[in-house]
């Protein structure tokens, strides 16, 4: 199936993209971008993004390692009021 129009690139073009990524480095962090790199193409109109995700999220090697699963320290409530900035802004 069709997913981006304007770049010609398949669902499977997609799956393979992300298989690759995975079987060359097991531990890396798949996005859309890497897949568009992966492929030799960039996003052009952006229309097909809704697809191009759901597309990537049906493939079971998109998910995160389970080593870096919970990496991110969790931030206390005052800093998530303010998004990090300053209180005076």
């Amino acid at each position: 199936m069709i997913v981006c129009h304007c770049q010609h690139i398949t669902d499977r073009d997609i799956h393979a993209a992300i298989d690759w990524m995975r079987s060359a480095d097991p531990h890396a962090i798949i996005t859309p971008g890497k897949v568009y790199h992966a492929l030799g193409k960039r996003a052009d109109c952006g229309g097909c993004m809704p697809l191009f995700l759901s597309t990537m999220r049906s493939n079971a090697n998109l998910e995160v390692p389970m080593e870096l699963r919970g990496l991110r320290p969790r931030m206390r409530e005052e800093e998530t009021s303010h998004e990090r900035r300053r209180q005076g802004h």
